[in-house]
């Protein structure tokens, strides 16, 4: 799979990011690639928060995946602190490759760092390809997730 490093995300790195988010229908119609300026305010509270870790892969100089990890304590669960696995994206050229794979596994990991209990993450009803990808990797469909826009 070739040397692959997974850092914080920077500055520098937005415009690949927002090209990853935006490279599918869904992110398509929630994504604006020309006006970068609410994605860095957005890096700028991520980097410090120190409950949130915004990620990239980054193979031979180029930025090949993100994802964002939060930590979240808790009470529930005898006071359990649980993680969220968000905005999961490999670059359209590098699917298949693995990235994916190591990519959740580094996630869960750093979870496990972080004494967490629980490691969860919500896809969209239409990523059939994701939620199986998710099973394979041990991941259960166990709820019913519901949002509202503001």
């Amino acid at each position: 799979m070739g040397d692959l490093e997974i850092r914080a995300a920077v500055a520098g790195d937005i415009p690949a990011i927002v090209g990853m988010l935006a490279d599918d229908p869904l992110g398509a119609q929630r994504e604006s690639p020309d006006d970068l300026s609410p994605y860095l305010t957005a890096l700028e509270r991520l980097t410090a928060d120190p409950n949130q870790r915004l990620v990239v892969a980054v193979r031979e100089g180029r930025v090949v995946g993100t994802l964002q990890l939060t930590i979240v304590p808790g009470l529930s669960r005898r006071g359990s602190t649980r993680s969220i696995i968000e905005a999961v994206r490999v670059h359209a050229d590098e699917r298949g490759s693995g990235l994916g794979t190591r990519f959740i596994e580094w996630a869960v990991e750093e979870s496990r760092r972080e004494n967490c209990q629980l490691v969860q993450l919500t896809s969209d009803n239409t990523r059939t390809d994701a939620h199986r990808f998710y099973e394979r990797l041990g991941f259960v469909a166990s709820h019913v997730g519901f949002k509202m826009q503001l």
